[in-house]
């Protein structure tokens, strides 16, 4: 196969689609998606089986943990898939919505219309229900997509993608709306992101080197984040039994997520509290403990932090801690060290929490809640396409809304400008 004449055919094909998709009525998308839906529960066990024969090629293949993690798929797994097309087919439809209409001293009205992006090119590793999520959020939102998973992944993709196919067929719509590369040649993301007359932008999610190349070398606009080097403050006025909860949840309820709590930062007065009844959770659960010397002198078992500690996304159950003196010192330590991604601050005083969540520069941030929750599943976005630490366009989880744009539109009467 010749790849650029492969992923030209693709980018033609998706952009002759966009047209058709963009202008598809609201039924007709909610259609597809309830079609697709009904498809991945009835082919559950042929997902599941192509599912298990990737896993068992990537463990083969010595795949680390959170790799593993992120590509297992379980029959809940599938539901959830399934559910997620259902919750973006009852979310309101964003394209043609008309707002912030005002009259000008001229005459005219000027407002905005919520418009497709057009074409979305989606490059991920390892999660085969980004497959669905992805086809789901773009399709609802008027657009066509070209999906290019990672090739660990490349069995359960093309089984998701066949349902994909099959239900937009069934509802009327083009197959080409959305595109499943079949191929695992890396060239292929090459020409994908390098393809400005046919894409319109690209959203990469995977590991930080694969972002930092798609940024680096794309010639399309790019909607992404690098990683996720989460937070959780408790402050000197956290309700204890609270704070324990958020904090091994944010942890340990999944290790391999870019939402995962990655350094603890504990206020001095609530060290002695909280982080004895913390350190027993997470040892017992396995996770090596990196701390300052404050916080090593009150849990011994803890190796030493340095600055690398604070800086790095661990993907695993290896946690950085930190004792500060006060919430300006959290506040400095996040906006320094962090990745602008979740933070969360764990507080019973209303003045500090606001201070937090005005002045910790990141795309999510919580009062008294783990940072787990920064998803666009449980955020009502129904899923996701990614979550973003850009400012511009778009930032956190992506859904709808971050898969549109505006364009101005003008009522007039024959005004003419004098």
């Amino acid at each position: 196969m010749d790849i650029k004449d492969y992923m030209n055919t693709l980018g033609r094909q998706a952009r002759a689609a966009s047209r058709v998709v963009s202008q598809a009525s609201t039924a007709a998308k909610n259609d597809a998606l309830l079609r697709i839906a009904a498809l991945l529960r009835e082919r559950a066990p042929q997902l599941l089986e192509a599912n298990a024969a990737d896993v068992a090629a990537a463990l083969e293949n010595g795949l680390d943990a959170a790799m593993i993690d992120r590509l297992t798929l379980s029959a809940k797994g599938v539901e959830a898939m399934a559910t997620g097309l259902e919750q973006v087919a009852a979310l309101p439809d964003p394209v043609g919505e008309m707002t912030d209409f005002k009259r000008r001293p001229s005459g005219i009205t000027v407002g905005k219309m919520r418009v497709p992006l057009g074409v979305i090119g989606i490059i991920y590793e390892a999660r085969p229900n980004v497959t669905a999520d992805a086809a789901a959020l773009c399709l609802k939102s008027g657009n066509a997509a070209i999906l290019r998973g990672g090739s660990e992944a490349a069995r359960c993709n093309q089984a998701v993608a066949a349902c994909v196919r099959d239900g937009l067929v069934a509802a009327g719509l083009p197959e080409t709306a959305v595109q499943v590369v079949d191929t695992t040649d890396r060239a292929a993301v090459g020409e994908l992101i390098t393809m400005p007359q046919f894409v319109d932008v690209i959203v990469p999610r995977g590991g930080k080197g694969l972002i930092e190349r798609i940024s680096r070398d794309a010639k399309v606009p790019v909607i992404k984040h690098l990683d996720g080097n989460c937070h959780v403050y408790i402050d000197e006025q956290a309700d204890d039994d609270k704070a324990v909860r958020i904090a091994d949840n944010a942890k340990t309820h999944r290790y391999g997520t870019c939402n995962t709590m990655e350094t603890l930062l504990v206020h001095v007065a609530a060290a002695p509290r909280v982080l004895g009844r913390l350190a027993d959770i997470y040892l017992g659960k396995g996770v090596e403990l990196r701390g300052c010397e404050r916080a090593r002198a009150l849990v011994p078992a803890m190796m030493a932090a340095t600055d690398e500690d604070w800086a790095t996304e661990y993907l695993a159950p290896i946690l950085a801690v930190r004792i500060v003196d006060s919430l300006d010192e959290a506040i400095d330590h996040i906006n320094r060290w962090g990745s602008q991604h979740t933070d969360a601050i764990v507080t019973e005083n209303h003045t500090r929490a606001m201070r937090f969540i005005r002045e910790v520069d990141s795309a999510s941030v919580m009062i008294n809640a783990s940072t787990r929750f920064a998803d666009g599943f449980e955020y009502g976005l129904g899923a996701e396409i990614g979550i973003s630490t850009d400012k511009i366009h778009a930032r956190g989880p992506v859904g709808l809304d971050g898969l549109t744009s505006q364009k101005w539109v003008v009522l007039g009467d024959g005004q003419v400008r004098s």
